[in-house]
């Protein structure tokens, strides 16, 4: 917060009525100094602005000798405009006169000759002779604003850090490396794939490298492979450029530079402006490493908003300046983590186009002067007490309910088919890998790292060559597996941990049944379990899906005005750009759900170029104690059950009885029933569907025997080979030696059948649609039931996989009640910002199909509410159980508004809305989608306000900040899709049904459904599109499932769920433990202690309270920063890491 210590002398502002006033007294000092200053100071301002009266006042001296202000500066400086604002300002001082140094009588003359002054403001930048400068303060003894010799330092990094570490404050964790070739003993730099070691500290990736020499902007960040490696090179800004994006991952080898830990800093920079050890001005900037992209405004001036400094940093610019004894002096913050960090120092610098800080800056510089140089002056001047400005916070006026608070939970976007291969190995080899990456503190090993897949690779290579020797040989692992595992290794020609990874299981008894995969091994003692994992990376389709909805996610928040108005989704960049949205974005660690959340937040923010950079900084890695991540391989002893009766029903060969449909569709779902339908007898559709592969595979083997195709580059860069390998795979495992169909393939199966029909329809195989067909029926049913079959079990499944995000989201709801620290915007500086006290609090979860399966499960059937009693929740029920697939880019909303009329304490104070959409269209969904009703966001109460349906305009007016978005009344009756397939990215709804008033809204105090709004659905790119032959499916629009709940109902169900879970989770812990004792491994890696089900059972119960019901005021959990506050909780310190 700028803060002036005093304000100008009491006539100072006033005092213009003096004659000689008229005009800007500031003045440039000649050469000719012999004479005394008191002549030289008049004479110069009489020769410049009042030469007709020069005659009257040749010999008179004036009454009191004038304080003269020298201005030594180079002249792009000293003549820059707020330098002039400044000047011009300082002078309206009764007894204060300016001289600026002329820039040739700098460099060229001696300092004998410099203009006489009492006060010096002189600073260094390029090309200024700081020698004379300190030379002429030695000979002439001014008041120095800014002191001389202290800017030697800032010039050079490593000092500048010293001094900060001096001061204690805080720093990034840093190192300095000199290449000095007199020291050679400095220089000591080891570089490795994802790290650094300077001088025996090791930085991981990533981390800053910046050049000793402040002057020297080229500052590099390196990024980890996992996150896609390269650089991002920082450099002054060129145009609309601050950096550039690079491939090269390896660090400079010539120079020395500092190496320091990376900032999460959520993509902004805070710059503080000192004037004086108790005034800081502090703006937030884009930071220059998100996309190199400079934000410019209409003017083309750098966009920066004043934000206000907490205590702690107020402190923290007090010891900055009096440190390095620059009175006017400009530094950069980091604020990551909840803390602040300083990482650079700049010396004097201006705030740029604020009006209000050249007031305050010349006022706080005057007082100054005046009050060490009055008395010796004998001007008569005493320090004015002036009211402290009074910060006005505007509040949100009219019945406009107020968005607080955005929770999105979104699936990842297309993929490519995931693969997994396993293998019994026993070779000494393995042993050794899985030892010297310490596989035997938990029986579990997972290998992702480029040079630990490069060991794996080693091994097999070397196993194939003694297998190619001779036949007999100790080697067990079979040759076609080895094969595989060296093909699928060396896919890319390099490795990127984001796309392959390796587990490795010990197995004490070796493998305990031969699956559809093995003989029998013949062996027994122990073994390993090696599971290669590879495709399921994000498709160049699936970055433009989440891209797309990422825009068209930004019109959930009331709109724009200024630079923004009547664009759409505008009023989100908006609050973004001034530091009134306080964004966090989760993913779980698994490349493609990284990669689709950067996109994302790509689109949301506007943000342009690669990927990399916006995930290292946007996306936090939610990879905490399962908050986003889900070991598919520990399944729940629920699941396990669920599996088996699954297998049971589809194993019957005759068709679905009534019974059946008991068993398999207890809740009745149309979904399920119209999938039950279509197939008829099960293992009948299992045999079709396995004749179909069978065909499939023969047609692509014809393919690649033919000399034109057998090359074809697929999309993503897949051949026919790596085509085939996947089907015939699929063709192998689906049917097992006897005959029977391993129903857990069949998602595999649709996920490659949909795969292939959406980007390879080019190769226009044969009967790829009746395969979509029908695997797509059967995956309708085996998926969703996968997650239970009854209500009881989708529950309890649900809340072993979701407990720990369902307490995060039930965090962030209560957190919006006090804002924390985050950064608020400086009421008195932000013009042209209608609300400043506003604050939109965004959460996004970007996660896998089991979480968003489970979220729905938890709201569906935890009984948030009574659907006999509430006519929309039946509607929505109705809707959720007659959607088919939660395909990727499946969203779960969760919005929060707040109504500024009522009671602080009443419970329609804060009020909650749940919408969902099933993510992206299907290859021919058309005719059989159901519908829903519209998204229908919290609107005004006074229906005469709404605006004309689709018209832009009223984004523009100035009430922007009204939570209410663009609206069309609607009928409240299903419309044919039709309608739906007209709407496109533009926000013009075309509504072809005359509105109605009534309202579906139960007990709700609003008519909500009567304003209903489509949520902008997304143009399918249609054409070639990418790489050839793909298009990108549109995204079904948001549709509502309540629009009025309240906070105090959402918080207290969380509440039960996530109680009533406590039982299921010591559950879960007994099926984990039970399956480490059913391979009877405990002893072997855990001899302290075996897992048994009772010490699970007492060490992972939660706290019957846990900690964020108490009393603690909830920011006292976690006040920011990218650690989940479930670790507060000691019942939830478990993962399921895999």
């Amino acid at each position: 917060m700028s803060e002036p210590c005093d304000g100008p002398a009491p006539g100072a502002w006033e005092g213009l009525g003096r004659s000689d006033r008229n005009a800007p007294l500031f003045v440039v000092g000649g050469e000719d100094d012999e004479q005394d200053m008191g002549q030289v100071e008049t004479g110069m301002r009489n020769e410049m602005f009042r030469e007709e009266e020069m005659e009257d006042d040749e010999d008179e001296s004036p009454p009191e000798r004038q304080i003269v202000v020298g201005i030594c500066a180079m002249m792009k400086k000293s003549k820059s405009k707020p330098m002039t604002q400044i000047l011009e300002r300082l002078c309206k001082f009764d007894y204060i006169d300016m001289v600026i140094f002329p820039e040739e009588v700098i460099l060229e003359e001696p300092v004998e000759k410099w203009p006489l002054c009492d006060c010096l403001i002189s600073f260094h930048s390029k090309g200024f002779p700081l020698d004379k400068a300190v030379e002429y303060a030695k000979l002439r003894n001014p008041l120095l604003i800014n002191d001389l010799n202290m800017q030697y330092f800032i010039q050079d990094r490593r000092e500048v850090y010293r001094i900060l570490r001096e001061e204690g404050i805080d720093l990034p964790r840093y190192a300095v490396l000199n290449r000095d070739p007199d020291n050679p003993e400095e220089c000591n730099l080891v570089e490795g794939e994802d790290h650094v070691e300077v001088n025996g500290e090791v930085f991981p990736k990533p981390f800053v490298e910046k050049p000793v020499c402040a002057e020297d902007h080229n500052v590099y960040i390196y990024y980890p492979t996992s996150a896609g490696g390269g650089s991002q090179r920082l450099f002054r800004k060129i145009g609309s450029r601050s950096s550039v994006y690079s491939p090269e991952s390896s660090v400079r080898k010539t120079g020395s530079y500092i190496y320091e830990e990376f900032m999460p800093t959520d993509g902004t920079d805070v710059k503080v402006y000192t004037v004086g050890p108790d005034y800081a001005h502090a703006e937030a900037r884009k930071s220059p490493a998100l996309d190199g992209k400079v934000e410019r405004d209409s003017e083309g001036k750098e966009i920066r908003y004043p934000v206000m400094l907490t205590a702690m940093e107020k402190l923290v610019a007090r010891k900055v300046c009096l440190a390095f004894k620059q009175t006017v002096c400009g530094f950069d913050l980091l604020r990551a983590n909840g803390h602040s960090f300083v990482c650079d120092v700049n010396g004097f610098s201006f705030v740029k186009n604020s009006m209000k800080y050249y007031d305050d800056c010349a006022k706080v510089l005057g007082n100054m002067v005046m009050r060490e140089l009055a008395p010796q002056f004998h001007i008569p001047w005493s320090i004015p007490m002036e009211a402290e400005d009074i910060p006005i916070v505007p509040t949100t006026s009219g019945t406009m309910m107020e968005l607080r608070c955005v929770i999105a939970i979104i699936r990842h976007g297309d993929r490519t088919p995931k693969q997994k291969m396993k293998m019994e190995v026993r070779h000494p080899l393995f042993f050794e890998l899985f030892e010297k990456h310490g596989g035997y503190k938990s029986g579990k090993l997972k290998l992702k790292k480029p040079k630990q897949l490069q060991e794996v690779l080693d091994i097999a290579r070397l196993l194939l060559v003694e297998l190619g020797q001779h036949n007999d040989c100790e080697i067990e692992e079979k040759k076609s597996k080895l094969e595989q595992l060296k093909t699928v290794l060396e896919m890319y020609g390099h490795f990127s941990g984001i796309n392959r990874k390796v587990q490795l299981t010990y197995l004490r008894n070796g493998q305990p049944k031969a699956s559809s995969e093995e003989e029998d091994s013949k062996r027994d003692g122990p073994s390993l379990l090696l599971v290669l994992k590879w495709g399921g990376e994000l498709t160049p389709a699936g970055r433009v899906q989440a891209e797309e909805l990422g825009r068209a996610f930004r019109c959930m928040y009331p709109g724009g005005q200024g630079d923004y108005a009547g664009f759409p989704g505008c009023g989100l960049l908006r609050l973004h750009s001034t530091y009134r949205h306080d964004l966090k974005i989760y993913a779980s660690d698994e490349g493609r759900v990284q990669m689709t959340a950067a996109a994302f937040a790509k689109g949301l923010l506007a943000l342009e170029g690669e990927l990399t950079p916006i995930l290292v900084q946007m996306v936090k890695s939610a990879n905490m104690n399962g908050l986003l991540d889900s070991d598919s391989d520990s399944l729940t002893d629920c699941q396990q059950k669920v599996k088996a009766r699954l297998h049971e029903i589809m194993q019957k060969d005759q068709d679905f009885a009534a019974e059946a449909y008991e068993k398999l569709a207890p809740t009745g779902s149309p979904s399920l029933v119209n999938s039950m339908k279509i197939i008829q007898n099960p293992v009948n559709t299992c045999d079709k569907v396995y004749t179909l592969i069978q065909s499939l595979t023969k047609q692509i083997r014809k393919r690649l025997e033919d000399p034109k195709s057998a090359d074809l580059q697929l999309y993503h860069s897949e051949t026919l080979e790596l085509m085939l390998q996947r089907w015939s795979k699929l063709e192998r495992d689906f049917r097992t030696k006897n005959g029977r169909y391993d129903i857990s393939k069949i998602p595999d199966i649709y996920d490659c059948i949909k795969y292939d029909s959406q980007h390879n329809a080019s190769l226009g195989l044969e009967d790829t649609l009746e395969l979509f067909r029908l695997s797509r029926a059967l995956a309708d049913i085996v998926i969703p039931q996968e997650y239970g079959i009854n209500k009881a079990e989708k529950l309890d499944i649900a809340q072993a996989y979701c407990v720990p995000l369902m307490k995060k989201i039930q965090l962030d709801l209560q957190r919006t009640h006090e804002d924390e620290a985050v950064n608020k915007l400086h009421p008195l500086y932000s013009r042209g910002v209608m609300s400043p006290g506003r604050h939109v609090r965004t959460r996004l979860y970007f996660t896998s199909e089991s979480h968003v399966h489970s979220l729905l499960s938890v709201f569906r059937y935890g009984g948030l509410l009574n659907e006999e009693k509430d006519q929309q929740w039946k509607q929505a029920m109705d809707y959720l159980s007659a959607v088919t697939e939660l395909n990727y880019m499946t969203q779960i909303v969760i919005m929060l508004y707040e109504d500024n009329n009522k009671d602080p304490s009443s419970e329609e104070r804060f009020h909650v809305e749940l919408h969902f959409s099933p993510g992206v269209k299907g290859c021919d969904d058309e005719e059989n989608v159901p519908l829903g009703f519209g998204f229908r966001p919290a609107s005004s109460e006074n229906q005469d306000k709404q605006p004309n349906q689709g018209s832009l305009e009223d984004l523009s007016q100035d009430q922007p900040d009204q939570a209410v978005l663009i609206s069309e009344p609607i009928n409240i009756q299903r419309r044919s899709p039709m309608i739906r397939n007209r709407k496109t990215g533009s926000m013009e709804v075309l509504s072809e049904t005359p509105p109605t008033a009534s309202s579906k809204g139960g007990t709700s105090h609003r008519l909500f459904p009567s304003c209903s709004h489509q949520s902008p659905e997304i143009k399918p790119t249609i054409g070639l599109g990418f790489e050839g032959c793909s298009m990108v499916p549109s995204i079904y629009p948001l549709e509502t499932l309540h629009n009025s709940l309240s906070l105090k109902q959402v918080d207290e169900f969380l509440n039960t769920v996530c109680e009533s879970s406590s039982e299921a989770h010591a559950k879960t812990m007994k099926a984990l433990s039970s399956l480490f004792d059913s391979q009877s491994q405990t002893s072997l890696y855990s001899p302290q202690q075996p897992l048994s089900s009772s010490g699970s059972e007492t060490s992972l119960r939660p706290p019957s309270q846990p900690l964020w019901h108490g009393s603690i005021p909830s920011s006292a959990v976690s006040s920011a920063g990218p650690s989940s506050p479930i670790t507060e909780s000691s019942g939830l310190n478990f993962s399921f890491s895999e």
